[in-house]
């Protein structure tokens, strides 16, 4: 599973001109599952992903976490992440996994950082063209991944 963290003032996401999903400061993550996930590394992921201390504190350091701030999570289904152009210029997705296994680790994914953050974590809409829309801040963008069937 591949996760592009990005600390955002603002994020949303539309399907079909419509406004679906949208937070205030906090992050938005663009989440892809690749061929091969499994459940395991899920816990751990979402675990980093809340507890990321990529927001200032008083000092003006990258020291507080969302859960710190009480900030909002926008999650976006996104196989795309696992896209390779490296034989060209149009790209494969031999290595993002299948809809019918990627949605419910996805799902997965996203409940379990509900639970962690303790409250709703909103969402885009899986396997729908969406239009996301974000302002990020700082920029401050960071990449997680975890290996299948890694812990």
């Amino acid at each position: 599973m591949r996760v592009l963290v990005q600390r955002v003032a603002r994020a949303s996401v539309s399907v079909e001109g419509n406004v679906i999903a949208a937070i205030g400061r906090g992050l938005l993550l663009l989440v892809g599952v690749g061929r091969g996930d499994t459940q395991a590394p899920l816990d751990r992921l979402a675990s980093r992903c809340v507890n990321l201390r990529i927001f200032a504190d008083d000092a003006g350091k990258m020291n507080r976490s969302v859960l710190d701030l009480g900030g909002e999570i926008l999650a976006v289904s996104q196989f795309t992440l696992y896209g390779d152009a490296s034989g060209g210029n149009r790209p494969g997705f031999t290595e993002a996994a299948r809809p019918e296994a990627a949605m419910p680790l996805f799902d997965e994914f996203v409940s379990l950082l509900a639970r962690s953050l303790g409250k709703p974590v909103l969402t885009g809409r899986f396997g729908a063209d969406m239009k996301v829309e974000l302002v990020n801040d700082g920029p401050v963008t960071l990449w997680l991944e975890a290996a299948p069937g890694s812990a």
